[in-house]
């Protein structure tokens, strides 16, 4: 008997032997549920925090959805616009922090603020509606600094002497944004509007008399504004020239690996796929036919008399012959079958979807026109090659390789039959 069985037995005589004190339990009496009390349960716990939390995420991902669309394109451009009517509100803020202290006047302030708050929040409306779509830069990024810009100048204005300096970081701020949206030719022109609009306030301010600025602090605004916005724009032309240059190695990189990925797949020579990564399909191809339950068919191939053609002209004229019948192999097959080089001059095709009568009558066509005459050199006669083929069907739940060493006896029965035929392994 089991020994979990002699254990079970022998545990029984033990409690016969030994009986416990008190009253005897039956048999099919369940025994009782332990119940922790309120503080104790972790389920009562934990469970109503995790729903909350669970709900509140699900309500803050519901809110982001509405406000910054799905599309992942829509969502960088609207998360980028309300950055940007984040950073205007903190110059609304200091604004008004200042216009309190009595360095602007309130009345100007206010009707600068509804003026950028509008702004800001057309721009915003105008990306989230799909209007912007309609023009070259979704983005918007150049009217939003340029409107930036506007705003800048006209705080520079309203603003006291103390408290004028604090335009020169916003205008910082907003140039930054075009070093990584605009072009270096667009960025040419944000600096010749700032430098504009910056020295028309400057110059405003000095016919006005605002706030009694002296010339000697105008001609200093305008300099730093000046070194601000040329400096920007060489530091962008010098992101464009890395950003290409970056876009150009990945392109390179992108281009080695596809040719490293091409010669570890295929064949040098013919351009086919070579052997190991035929495997790699036919492995492939089989667990599709096992859904299909359309078994294919697996074709081994050989040049008749390939050896009599390097002993005769070299292999270099060989190696042309075996070009030339892949190219006119390549065009009698179908789109679907896979036709690969296994190595030397044989060669390994498999049929998809294909019952034996449409496989004989594709095989005696790519056989015909195989051994049609071809120029192989100029200086050389045409010459005329021609192909042995053995075919075997792969059966339910036979290996790759069986099949394949099937369609190999029956290449062989083909050569011994004459070659320039097929025949059937089963």
């Amino acid at each position: 008997m089991p020994k979990f069985t002699e254990v079970a037995h022998g545990a029984a005589a033990a409690d016969a032997a030994c009986p416990l004190p008190g009253p005897a339990a039956s048999p099919a009496e369940p025994l009782p549920t332990p119940v922790l009390p309120p503080e104790k349960d972790p389920a009562l716990n934990e469970a109503p925090p995790t729903v909350a939390r669970n709900r509140i995420a699900s309500t803050w991902h519901a809110v982001l959805d509405f406000l910054l669309t799905t599309d992942w394109r829509q969502r960088h451009r609207l998360t980028m616009c309300a950055l940007a009517c984040l950073l205007m509100l903190c110059g609304i803020l200091a604004m008004q922090i200042v216009a309190r202290a009595g360095l602007a006047d309130t009345r100007l302030v206010g009707a600068w603020t509804m003026l950028s708050i509008g702004g800001m929040a057309t721009m915003f409306l105008l990306i989230r509606s799909g209007l912007a779509l309609r023009f070259s830069d979704p983005s918007l990024t150049g009217p939003q600094i340029l409107y930036g810009i506007t705003c800048a100048a006209m705080a520079f204005v309203i603003l006291a002497v103390p408290a004028r300096g604090l335009t020169l970081p916003m205008l910082a701020v907003i140039v930054m944004f075009g070093m990584f949206g605009l072009t270096a030719r667009q960025m040419l022109g944000v600096m010749c509007y700032a430098l504009a609009l910056f020295g028309a306030a400057i110059l405003s301010v000095e016919w006005q008399g605002y706030y009694g600025q002296r010339p000697s602090l105008s001609l200093s605004y305008a300099i730093i504004v000046a070194v601000l916005l040329l400096g920007t724009t060489v530091l962008t032309q010098r992101m464009q020239t890395t950003r290409e240059r970056l876009r150009q190695q990945r392109q390179e990189l992108a281009q080695a690996l596809e040719q490293i990925r091409q010669l570890a797949t295929h064949d040098e020579l013919t351009g086919l796929p070579n052997r190991r990564h035929m495997l790699d399909l036919m492995r492939h191809e089989t667990l599709r036919a096992k859904r299909s339950r359309m078994r294919p068919l697996l074709v081994q191939l050989d040049v008749d008399h390939f050896k009599l053609v390097n002993d005769t002209h070299g292999h270099a004229v060989g190696d042309q012959v075996l070009q030339s019948f892949a190219d006119a192999a390549r065009g009698a097959l179908r789109k679907s079958d896979i036709f690969s080089r296994w190595g030397g001059e044989e060669f390994v095709l498999m049929l998809c979807d294909t019952d034996r009568h449409e496989a004989q009558d594709l095989l005696e066509r790519l056989r015909v026109e195989v051994s049609r005459p071809r120029v192989v050199r100029p200086e050389l006669p045409p010459l005329r090659i021609t192909v042995s083929m053995g075919v075997a069907t792969l059966g339910d739940d036979e290996r790759v390789e069986s099949a394949l060493e099937r369609a190999d006896f029956a290449l062989y029965a083909a050569k011994s039959g004459g070659r320039d035929r097929v025949a059937w392994a089963d």
